[in-house]
């Protein structure tokens, strides 16, 4: 492995972003030393803005997260993290980047983000990145050249458009020493993401998730949207699920999961009638209703936590299973509803990610 990037990436996991930029300076060797001493002392890093990228223009998520980290009253947990930079991407195969990508630049270019050409000329300009490209397919190859730089990352959801490119962007993750996550902003509507540590109805014995679930062919089919749902899901039940079975209409998506304990999880996918969110908990003393989203805001409020500290709200583990989950779903699909078990689809990733190297 390349030093300077390992020491670049040692920077950015152990130091608050204002120190790593002033140590950047002084060269790998010596800014590997103050490492030795600093990440062990309690030093309080500067009030420095924090300079965050976005690579992907094609999503209204640029500019909702735009106007949060740069409104002039932000939320004190946002004040100091500010979008600067651009990178605008798009895909010419999917009409919904294609045909949003230059209406959602202008609008960041109105708002004075600085538009750039390349995905390298970004980096270079920011302490920290939001890669926001509605493309999962895309964000393996965009995601490499921020762990080169020793930045920390968001990845919107889908992570990746398969559960192979996944396992390879944590893999990278951990090797470059740099750390990421990725989720849906579902994750955090009040109700769901406290869900598994509230005691005071019980332990929880099941649970029912639902959200719109159309489709995008370039894409597995609870990728593009199902994954809302499915990331509900996995906040309530816990990463363990082992095995998954799938029942597909025109109109429905009916995905059952059985976890470890043996309790049972299901997503339904909507495609006809009100298409909304919400989740059903079974609890031993009472079962509880979640309906709605809870806006964007407590996720961009994680996003700027994690930037300032580097320590994942998200597990990469448990994104993986998130994945793995919906893997699991398209391969019980091509089976015609038969049972399809998460170690059987991570074997046949990791081998996948194996012959790449």
């Amino acid at each position: 492995m390349n030093s300077g990037k390992t020491i670049n990436g040692l920077l950015h996991s152990l130091l608050p972003i204002a120190i790593v930029r002033r140590f950047a300076a002084l060269g790998g060797c010596f800014a590997l030393l103050l490492v030795v001493g600093v990440a062990s002392s309690p030093l309080t890093a500067a009030d420095d803005t924090i300079r965050a990228g976005i690579i992907g223009c094609d999503t209204s998520h640029v500019i909702a997260f735009t106007d949060l980290f740069n409104a002039p009253d932000a939320d004190e947990s946002l004040a100091n993290v500010k979008v600067v930079a651009a990178f605008p991407g798009g895909s010419h195969d999917i009409a919904s980047s294609r045909d949003r990508v230059g209406k959602f630049t202008e609008k960041l270019r109105d708002k004075g983000i600085q538009i750039v050409d390349s995905v390298d000329t970004l980096v270079d300009l920011v302490d920290v990145v939001l890669l926001e490209s509605v493309d999962g397919r895309k964000h393996l190859e965009q995601v490499r050249p921020v762990f080169a730089s020793g930045k920390r990352v968001f990845i919107d959801k889908p992570i990746a458009a398969s559960l192979a490119d996944t396992i390879e962007i944590a893999d990278l993750s951990k090797e470059s020493g740099v750390p990421f996550f990725s989720c849906s902003a579902i994750r955090f509507t009040p109700g769901i993401s406290s869900a598994r540590t509230d005691p005071k109805l019980g332990q929880i014995t099941g649970c029912a998730t639902y959200s719109p679930c159309p489709v995008e062919p370039t894409h597995p089919d609870l990728y593009w949207y199902g994954v809302h749902g499915v990331e509900a899901l996995f906040t309530i039940m816990g990463p363990d699920c082992e095995r998954v079975t799938r029942t597909q209409t025109e109109d429905t998506e009916l995905v059952v999961g059985v976890w470890g304990d043996g309790l049972v999880g299901t997503f339904r996918g909507i495609r006809k009638g009100r298409r909304d969110y919400g989740a059903l908990l079974f609890r031993e003393k009472s079962n509880v209703f979640i309906e709605g989203f809870g806006g964007y805001e407590p996720l961009v409020k994680q996003i700027a936590q994690f930037f300032k500290t580097g320590v994942p709200p998200v597990s990469a583990e448990e994104t993986i299973a998130i994945i793995a989950f919906m893997d699991a779903a398209d391969e019980s699909k091509r089976q015609g509803g038969m049972p399809v078990t998460i170690e059987s689809v991570m074997a046949r990733a990791k081998a996948e990610v194996a012959d790449r190297k």
